[in-house]
């Protein structure tokens, strides 16, 4: 579990870290410069936490975990199958269920959550700091904005789906890993099948959570 954590949460930091800072940087910017024009500045802090805590932080990140982390657990419970690893498993009595699943579901969906605050963070803070440079707009003012307008139940939202997100990714890509029979070339139909359906379930449980939450 410990390695899984590893693989997916903190050797992904750098790669989260720049596309929520670049991320971040563009939707404040875009605030910022747009809604003044509107008469809407009330509404900055409200919009950046709808978009990026509760939307795009757990979305992106899961996004970036299928993509690095979903394909290798896909490929590689698969090349365990073709390789008769897991036969040999079951026959020293050990519950493949215990060593091979459960860690995996544990390890993916614990880096999920804590890249899930990484992101926003970065893309929040961060990105007000880089916006900083092109916009005059004081940090103070930026966070009292922002702190003012995130709730509680932002906070649930966002974390509810990066739970539900890493459990989804994990289940999946195990299971199509463990869908390999006989042959190495089933193995990368496999990976294939593991990423397209759990983008889709990823964004199928972000629009029923959604739509729970706003009726």
């Amino acid at each position: 579990m410990l390695r899984q954590i590893l693989f997916t949460g903190i050797e992904a930091l750098p790669t989260i870290g720049t596309i929520a800072l670049f991320l971040g940087v563009v939707v404040i910017i875009q605030s910022l410069t747009q809604l003044p024009r509107f008469g809407g500045e009330e509404y900055m802090g409200k919009i950046l936490v709808l978009v990026i805590l509760r939307e795009l932080g757990p979305l992106m990140t899961a996004f970036l975990v299928i993509g690095r982390s979903g394909t290798a657990i896909s490929t590689e419970t698969g090349n365990m199958i073709v390789a008769h690893e897991i036969e040999a498993l079951k026959v020293m009595g050990i519950d493949t269920r215990l060593f091979i699943v459960a860690p995996r579901i544990l390890g993916v969906t614990t880096a999920v959550i804590c890249l899930s605050l990484y992101f926003d963070l970065i893309a929040l803070l961060g990105g007000f700091i880089v916006a900083k440079l092109i916009l005059i707009t004081s940090f103070s003012s930026f966070a009292r904005i922002l702190f003012t307008s995130i709730t509680g139940t932002d906070l649930i939202i966002s974390l509810l789906k990066a739970l539900l997100f890493g459990n989804l990714i994990a289940l999946v890509c195990v299971y199509q890993g463990f869908s390999v029979r006989i042959s190495s070339t089933e193995v990368p139909q496999a990976t294939t099948r593991a990423v397209v359906q759990t983008l889709f379930l990823v964004f199928l449980a972000n629009s029923l959570l959604t739509l729970l939450f706003y009726l």
